[in-house]
């Protein structure tokens, strides 16, 4: 959650961190919020629908009421970083054609290698990291590895991801195919 803190109209009580337009805010009468921005701290004026960054930037809120709920749900920054770190492993193809294999059931990280057309060698690393990020998870026999999706959450990302590529024409201008 974004620590803010209300600060009453004429208060000096955060001048020294403020510009020339922040020190108006707050000579101005109006009741100010005061809370963490990208680039420092931001004002979020009582009486305007209008939060105001440090430095001059300025983001204009519509509906303040609904972004404050959508801020409240949203994730704590270390479940995000999580998350955008298990999209990043899916965005490879050869990790995603490992883990498109393993749908099918658990293999070995020879016919792993053999379907995602990787070596023996990029294949082993590529389950080290879904396996470190718990996107899979092995059963050892004698000296042999078998891997498997970790569970239902990541067998239903893939066949949510699969069904939507296979129903929309995805525009890619980083292609040079689409010229």
């Amino acid at each position: 959650m974004v620590a803010q803190r209300d600060v009453p109209a004429g208060s000096t009580a955060l001048a020294p961190m403020l510009g020339h337009g922040e020190h108006d805010a707050l000579r101005s009468g109006r009741d100010v919020r005061w809370s963490p921005g990208t680039y420092g701290w931001c004002v979020k004026s009582s009486s305007t629908d209008q939060v105001t960054d440090i430095e001059g930037c300025s983001t204009r809120v519509v509906d303040a009421e609904r972004v404050s709920v959508v801020r409240s749900r949203m994730p704590a920054d270390d479940d995000l970083a999580d998350t955008a770190d298990v999209f990043g492993l899916l965005s490879d193809p050869g990790r995603l054609r490992v883990l498109l294999a393993l749908l099918e059931g658990e293999l070995c990280v020879c016919d792993l290698a053999v379907v995602s057309g990787l070596s023996e060698s990029a294949t082993s690393h590529a389950l080290r990291l879904l396996r470190a990020h718990r996107v899979v998870s092995v059963r050892r026999a004698g000296r042999m590895a078998y891997y498997r999706l970790d569970d239902a959450h990541v067998r239903m990302l893939l066949d949510l991801a699969v069904a939507h590529t296979e129903h929309t024409q995805a525009i890619h201008p980083e292609r040079d195919d689409n010229v």
